[in-house]
């Protein structure tokens, strides 16, 4: 029942994840948009987490064990029970995004790899809307556009650090030190991803390479047999001939006369 629910909201889920990202980054883009864009905007927001909140309560309520889906499922808790984090709302539409590629059928490293993109699409976003949000009124902030925001994402993510554009606030510094943290994690992964690649891909190539030559021993032995039947069945008939009647001729007449002369007795 839970995979049926869940089969069935994925794609509104991902829609809805969708226009949170939209409603969410609006208001910090184009600050000085009408104040109707920023009510339309917070409504769907809460309408999105609504929705969120709502997925949540009925998986967990068909769900098997309740307290093990608590458990696994902490962002969703978190994502529902502390709404007025923006953080975490936002890191709600990132994790969406990953139970979909979660449910997708494919390879094991096609699927890693839609999470890491995820990933990385969704902490880039989180990363620049959030540090522009946080750093654009600073007095002593750098990060005024959000083209300055994504290239600090950027560079933070890929622990390249230029160091041109850096937060002076003291939540920017904390999200900075989430992105980074999060760039090597996703690093790991990435390298773990390939390098599990390389190795499956040298044990496959093993395996056939073992099978090959386990037919060509089989087919080597295969042919020795086959060439010495064959010389059996090409032998002269002739030879074979005289060798079994050599074989049949009884012993010469002389010998056995001889044996049967009685000895003379001696005086």
């Amino acid at each position: 029942m839970r995979d049926r629910w869940e089969e069935r909201t994925q794609a509104p889920l991902l829609v809805l994840a969708v226009a949170f990202g939209i409603a969410y980054a609006v208001p910090i883009v184009a600050p000085g948009a009408a104040p109707w864009v920023h009510r339309l905007c917070t409504h769907v927001e809460w309408a999105v987490w609504a929705a969120f909140a709502l997925d949540y309560l009925v998986r967990l309520t068909i769900a098997p064990a309740r307290w093990a889906f608590v458990r696994s499922h902490p962002l969703d808790l978190l994502a529902v029970v502390l709404p007025m984090v923006q953080p975490l709302r936002l890191l709600r539409v990132v994790s969406t995004l990953l139970l979909v590629g979660r449910r997708a059928r494919m390879a094991p490293q096609i699927t890693l790899t839609t999470y890491v993109a995820g990933a990385v699409v969704g902490l880039m976003m989180f990363g620049s809307l959030a540090v522009l949000h946080v750093e654009r009124d600073a007095p002593d902030g750098n990060i005024k556009t959000l083209g300055d925001a994504v290239w600090w994402s950027f560079t933070t993510m890929t622990t390249v650090g230029y160091g041109d554009h850096a937060p002076t606030t003291g939540l920017g510094r904390v999200l900075a030190v989430g992105l980074m943290l999060s760039g090597i994690a996703l690093l790991g992964v990435v390298t773990a991803n390939i390098a599990a690649w390389f190795i499956s891909r040298f044990d496959r190539d093993d395996a056939v390479e073992r099978r090959q030559t386990e037919l060509l021993e089989t087919l080597t032995l295969e042919v020795r047999e086959l060439r010495a039947e064959v010389a059996r069945l090409s032998a002269p008939a002739g030879a074979v001939t005289d060798t079994v009647a050599l074989s049949a001729v009884p012993a010469p007449q002389e010998s056995q006369d001889v044996a049967a002369v009685p000895t003379a007795p001696t005086a």
